[in-house]
């Protein structure tokens, strides 16, 4: 989890060098608790699976022994939504 840019994306699991790897780490960037906002300056990376720079929310996890949920959670009035599972190695 990392929150230093002003907005949400999270990418695929990925190897140390930043490969998508079905074993390796999820990444989620979660900037979206205050502040403003900040457009998309460059493309979306190989490992991007969802991006948004328009919505404030927070991210919801729930960690299990042995998978995690996750939901974007927008503020009122906003449709922009992420949700998913993944499996812990």
């Amino acid at each position: 989890l990392t929150a230093h840019e002003h907005s949400y994306e999270r990418h695929a699991p990925m190897d140390a060098t930043g490969k998508r790897d079905a074993g390796g780490t999820r990444l989620f960037v979660v900037g979206t608790g205050g502040g403003n906002l900040r457009r998309f300056r460059d493309p979306p990376l190989p490992s991007t699976e969802v991006r948004n720079d328009d919505t404030w929310g927070v991210l919801r996890l729930e960690l299990r022994p042995d998978r995690y949920d996750w939901r974007f959670l927008p503020v009122d009035g906003r449709t922009f939504s992420d949700h998913g599972s993944g499996t812990c190695n």
